[in-house]
């Protein structure tokens, strides 16, 4: 199964967008990205729906964030972004009658559930604003000179 990159990719522009001097199109974020415009609209629609994004047209446009990072949770982002599946499915329905499958299913069906639960939680405590500051004070340690 491939995994669903779509919340990191998300994440990351939402961060290079409160990063840019200016507002930044979906051909530049695509770069970054290593994606198709057309990926980027699509991921960032979910979140101007929300009101967390606006793109203007024209000369000049692009997309910019609509609210302060400290504002929008991994959870808003989540959501905003069609609540991807966090997991890869770890049931098989090889032989439904099979009383060692439908055991080892029910089981792996609700640790994954519960992880899930746990992860959202989590989501919902961390702001985009907490990301920021990692990445600056990251960038800052890089600056540091060599003792």
């Amino acid at each position: 199964m491939r995994t669903n990159s779509r919340l990191s990719r998300v994440l990351h522009a939402l961060l290079h967008m409160e990063h840019a001097e200016a507002p930044l199109t979906s051909e530049a974020m695509a770069r970054m990205l290593c994606t198709n415009p057309v990926v980027v609209r699509r991921l960032l629609a979910g979140l101007r729906d929300c009101g967390y994004v606006q793109s203007e047209k024209g000369h000049g446009g692009g997309w910019v964030l609509s609210v302060a990072l400290d504002d929008i949770t991994l959870l808003d982002v989540y959501r905003g972004a069609g609540e991807p599946t966090l997991f890869s499915d770890l049931v098989t329905e090889d032989d439904p009658q099979c009383l060692v499958e439908q055991a080892v299913n029910a089981h792996l069906s609700a640790t994954v559930r519960e992880a899930e639960q746990a992860l959202l939680e989590k989501f919902g405590k961390v702001t985009l604003g907490d990301l920021s500051r990692d990445i600056k004070a990251k960038g800052a340690q890089m600056r540091r000179p060599p003792r």
